[in-house]
């Protein structure tokens, strides 16, 4: 398994990777260890770089999928979110083929998701529009969202 830290707009990410996948990227993370050469991470952090300085919208990375096959679905779902668009709990179980009262199981599966920003969950938000939870915080979540589409929130 091989780790890196980054700094970025949001704070101190800690990235994971482990058998050529992404495997999960931390929040607050702090610098510590040695940086050491591993072609994915540096994949992963020019990747991120460009997200963050408007150059990139789609991330082409290979993931793990480790998560119940609902939560697999889910994240699948919130890839399919486009860049500087929004979707409710409620509309991403609809277009799983659940109903709507899915969404808080949807919301558990989201904030399950263990490669934030690459698997954008900020993108999803309350049925009223609302910022709800992020697991990086709300104000994380709405830094993403500006990014984004400035303006938005």
């Amino acid at each position: 398994m091989s780790t890196r830290w980054i700094d970025s707009p949001i704070g101190g990410l800690r990235l994971h990777a482990a058998a050529g996948l992404l495997t999960a990227i931390d929040f607050d993370a702090s610098p510590q260890g040695t940086r050491r050469e591993d072609p994915l991470l540096d994949e992963v952090e020019r990747q991120l770089a460009e997200y963050f300085a408007g150059e990139r919208r789609d991330f082409d990375l290979p993931l793990a999928n480790d998560g119940t096959e609902f939560q697999q679905k889910v994240w699948n779902e919130l890839r399919r979110i486009p860049f500087g668009e929004t979707a409710s709990y409620g509309e991403i179980a609809a277009r799983l083929g659940y109903e709507r009262v899915v969404s808080r199981a949807v919301g558990a599966a989201n904030g399950a998701n263990p490669i934030p920003i690459v698997v954008p969950c900020h993108r999803v938000i309350g049925s009223n529009g609302t910022l709800t939870g992020y697991a990086g915080g709300v104000e994380r979540k709405r830094t993403l969202l500006a990014l984004e589409q400035p303006g938005l929130f």
